[in-house]
């Protein structure tokens, strides 16, 4: 069985076979670069060179480890421009946030080189009748099944710990963003990393199977949908291989009363409308308690209302086409019937034409459960507004979801942001911030958001085996 076309291909081109490995810019439909599949024989090629490659990376050094991906970084930094103008073509996200997602993918680099060895060292366990201890060693080869929304962020956050704590890295990147797959692994063989540390492969959901039942595939994450997650963790159950998965969510963004409303309005918006709405961690349900929802709603629709879309290669607009058309035909359906169960459309609501993939930023108000808007994952720049009576009630609503990646929670009440935070069901709450990635705090999600923990000390560890080490007295 295949993953389904959300992890690998679709286009905004519908002559075009879905499951073809092409760069298509968004913005135009142009096709940029079609790609062959890889053969079986490059996939077993890469397979063994990846394991013969473990066999000495894992004996390396931490200080060559440091060095090398230092001086990835220092590629990343100084290719920014070009690399930022890939991801812009291939996903069409706006050049400034294409820069911004080069600059953090040096900065996680940076991160694990200085802190990996430290992350890693033994652990002395407090036994009286033995001298006992933690190891961890690297496991082998770690398959990473990739998404297009953030197409380098989302592999330097597995590869940089990763590499450093001695695996080897196998991508299968998204159809859609062939380019961007290709670069990195060029990134990587231009810091002076060995042949086979980290490969890519390019080939469709159908031969994803092949690769995960492969004896030195030695563990699978997986950034995706829950539908892909299901799949692929049967996949890698059937093997008995360790797996993260980083799911959808559904994160809600609580406003209180006692909160900023300017500046938890202003944040609402950026929150909503990063990456055009494409991020599993964008706000996507916004719970306002309804002594401040009138004011909420003000603020909220003119500063969305006031932003510019357009060539997203140009400086000046705030948000690009979606990455792919059935994107755009999935989102405009998920508002249709959402306004069909009884939802009201404030602002937007349609496409923006038929000849790009854009889609009107939209504000849903009158949104509860059983509705698209609520129930799931609104991977696009629409908003869900829902009143709230009190705190209690938000918190409800917050947690009324299959999903349980991120929350954030504004008010200027702190103690009792604290023992609101404990009641959220996410893998993560921000309080007067909004939800993100940072290299320094773990990732990850519950109930359908997935399960396991990338970034920090727990993202390094999640591909080591952990051995207990007992030494009789």
């Amino acid at each position: 069985m295949g993953l389904p076309s959300i992890t690998g291909g679709g286009t905004c081109d519908k002559k075009i076979n879905t499951m073809s490995i092409s760069s298509i810019n968004p913005y135009n439909a142009e096709l940029l670069k079609k790609f062959t599949e890889d053969s079986d024989q490059k996939i077993e090629k890469a397979l063994s060179l990846g394991e013969s490659t473990f066999r000495t990376w894992s004996a390396t050094p931490f200080s060559v480890r440091r060095e090398l991906m230092h001086t990835c970084a220092d590629l990343l930094e100084k290719r920014i421009e070009e690399l930022a103008e890939i991801i812009t073509l291939e996903m069409g996200k706006v050049i400034a946030e294409s820069r911004a997602e080069i600059k953090k993918c040096a900065w996680v680099c940076r991160y694990y080189a200085d802190h990996a060895e430290a992350f890693l060292q033994d652990e002395k366990l407090e036994v009286e009748e033995a001298e006992s201890y933690l190891v961890y060693d690297p496991l082998g080869i770690v398959l990473a099944i990739m998404p297009w929304n953030f197409p380098f962020w989302q592999v330097f956050r597995f590869a940089a710990p990763g590499l450093m704590a001695g695996n080897t890295g196998l991508l299968k990147h998204a159809s859609n963003v062939p380019q961007c797959a290709l670069a990195i692994e060029d990134i990587f063989r231009a810091a002076g990393f060995p042949d086979g540390a980290f490969q890519t492969l390019l080939i469709g959901s159908g031969k994803v199977n092949r690769v995960i039942d492969d004896p030195r595939v030695k563990a699978v994450t997986l950034t995706g949908s829950d539908i892909a997650g299901r799949k692929v963790a049967e996949r890698a159950g059937r093997n008995l291989k360790k797996l993260v998965l980083e799911l959808g969510g559904s994160d809600p963004f609580i406003v209180l009363k006692e909160a900023d409303l300017e500046q938890a309005a202003a944040t609402a918006v950026k929150a909503r409308m990063i990456n055009c709405g494409q991020s599993c961690i964008a706000a996507k349900r916004f719970i306002v308690e309804e002594a401040i929802f009138d004011g909420f709603i003000e603020i909220f629709n003119a500063t969305i209302s006031g932003l510019k879309g357009g060539d997203p290669l140009m400086e000046e607009n705030d948000y690009g086409p979606m990455a792919r058309e059935d994107l755009v035909e999935e989102i405009d359906q998920q508002v249709a019937t959402s306004v069909s169960l009884g939802a009201k459309v404030l602002i937007g609501g349609n496409r923006s034409g038929t000849a790009s993939c854009f889609f009107s930023p939209t504000i849903l108000t009158k949104v509860r459960p059983g509705m698209p808007a609520f129930d799931e994952e609104l991977f696009g720049p629409v908003a869900a507004v829902i009143s709230a009576k009190d705190a209690s009630e938000a918190v409800e609503i917050a947690n009324a979801s299959r999903f349980g990646l991120g929350a954030s929670l504004w008010t200027k009440d702190i103690d009792h942001a604290r023992q609101l935070a404990r009641k959220i069901e996410t893998g993560a709450v921000f309080v007067n911030a909004m939800v993100a990635s940072h290299p320094h705090v773990p990732f990850g999600g519950i109930k359908d958001s997935g399960y396991g923990r990338e970034l920090s000390h727990l993202g390094i560890r999640e591909f080591m085996n952990t051995k207990s080490v007992w030494i009789a007295r």
